[in-house]
């Protein structure tokens, strides 16, 4: 495998584990929320099916949300570091 491929195979994998970790700590955090420990039914009822759609909205939504705020804080420092460099020359 060639550098650019092996660095797309390996941006890939990150991008697999990534999600992974994102689906892993959803699915623990909004079933922790809205499903009791004891089950007394083998499906969801609409209570509980609510309330996970809600909680896996906003968990999304605040992912989303703190994934932008640290691009523009990268962009911020990325400038930052121009300037940096622009005035030592």
């Amino acid at each position: 495998m060639n550098q650019p491929q092996a660095q797309q195979q390996m941006l890939s994998d990150l991008e697999v584990d990534m999600m992974t970790d994102l689906y892993n700590r959803l699915s623990t955090a909004c079933h922790k929320k809205c499903i009791p420990p004891k089950y007394h039914e083998g499906d969801l009822n609409k209570g509980e099916a609510i309330c996970l759609d809600r909680c896996v909205a906003k968990f999304l939504e605040v992912h989303d949300r703190i994934g932008k705020k640290l691009t523009s804080m990268y962009m911020q420092d990325e400038q930052m570091m121009k300037q940096m460099q622009q005035q030592q020359r």
